[in-house]
């Protein structure tokens, strides 16, 4: 499926769908490399009032990664702030003004302060990987969404794609390939092994 077709199905289902908030709350997740934040935006392009907010400016700093050993697993579910990711989530259903920060991959830190969610939005559109995770602590977001959406693409399929991602941040192949299957791989294991129930499923197999 590509990604228009895949946009007007979910912006579809966003529009039956009623917010229990003050906001609807849409789960967009995936898989590292899954195109989640493409399908997102494009999404929140067909949805009136719409919103992307990315998981990814929850991520700990290197410097509480690095002392706890977890800096090679950055990216991995217990490399996140997920009290302030889950505090955040319940302001942005319920508040006329949240500020979020954003994650800033090419020089890998989360920035404050960089979004804004305002009172013109109606739907936040969420997109990351571990949103619809059926392992504590992250299985009690379930009760924040009013709709789930996993984007769902063959293993061989992430691979490439991740490689190429950090081939395009100026890593050789060797490299690139190295950081793909050491983490990024593992981690899209780990979101498939343990996905939750989820309203909508998009599979998609080629490029997005």
């Amino acid at each position: 499926m590509d990604v228009q077709k895949s946009a007007a199905l979910v912006a579809e289902r966003i529009a039956e769908t009623p917010a229990r908030g003050r906001r609807r709350l849409v789960a967009l997740a995936g898989a590292p490399g899954s195109g989640k934040s493409t399908l997102a935006h494009v999404v929140a392009a067909r949805t009136p009032n719409a919103a992307v907010m990315p998981m990814d400016g929850f991520h700990l700093d290197d410097r509480l990664l690095r002392p706890a050993g977890l800096l090679p697993r950055k990216g991995a579910p217990e490399t996140f702030d997920f009290g302030g990711f889950r505090a955040c989530l319940a302001r942005v259903a319920q508040e006329d003004e949240v500020i979020l920060p954003v994650f800033d991959r090419t020089r890998e830190i989360a920035i404050a302060g960089a979004e804004r969610i305002g009172p013109e939005t109606e739907t936040v559109i969420v997109e990351g990987n571990y949103l619809c995770l059926a392992e504590d602590p992250w299985r009690a977001l379930v009760e924040l969404w009013d709709l789930t959406v996993y984007l769902s693409v063959p293993m061989s399929e992430l691979e490439r794609r991740l490689i190429e991602r950090w081939v395009s941040y100026e890593y050789d192949h060797a490299a690139a390939r190295e950081k793909a299957l050491s983490n990024d791989i593992p981690n899209a294991h780990r979101v498939a092994d343990n996905l939750g129930n989820v309203d909508l499923t998009i599979s998609w197999e080629g490029h997005p």
